[in-house]
């Protein structure tokens, strides 16, 4: 997502736009890496919050922890997979260090919750902050530039809504 955020799109004349509602009856689950705890629980804090300001009562949100982002991916597929959440979100922060392995940790948490997503069909929104320094991260957790955790939490809720919406496969 960019600085900007989500914005409005003009749909044009005569055709017709679909897009996700809020439904309160559906349940959420919150995958959160604990490294870089301090972090992930401002993430965490803005995802709830997000949730429920979209009308979702706090007992329909489950809330899972990991070590960390790379365990995200493992525990998003099996949630999604397992039925009973409408959408996941995974939470964490991994921070840029002296090794290759910031990329490798990043690269394999992104691919394995895009997949998770991708193969169960149950969206899990991508809360995970990949920053250079412990600072930017902040940042993006409840600082100056929002928090990325109640946008991840916005977007999951707007995907559960819009399946919900959207014509299943025949079979």
């Amino acid at each position: 997502m960019s600085e900007e955020g989500v914005g409005e799109v003009r749909v044009p004349e005569g055709c017709t736009a679909v897009i996700g509602r809020p439904h309160p009856d559906q349940d959420y689950a919150i995958v959160a890496s604990r490294y870089n705890a301090e972090v992930v629980e401002k993430l965490l804090e803005g995802a709830v919050e997000g949730l429920a300001g979209h009308g979702v009562s706090r007992d329909r949100i489950t809330i899972v922890l990991v070590p960390g982002a790379w365990e995200l991916p493992l525990a998003c597929r099996r949630l999604a997979e397992a039925g009973g959440h409408h959408a996941v979100v995974a939470l964490g922060c991994v921070i840029r260090g002296e090794t290759p392995h910031f990329e490798y940790v990043c690269a394999e948490a992104a691919r394995g919750i895009t997949d998770a997503s991708k193969d169960t069909g149950v969206p899990v929104a991508f809360g995970l902050l990949t920053t250079n320094n412990l600072q930017e991260a902040l940042d993006r957790a409840g600082g100056k530039h929002g928090n990325k955790g109640a946008e991840a939490a916005e977007a999951a809720v707007e995907m559960a809504g819009l399946l919900r919406t959207l014509p299943r496969q025949r079979r």
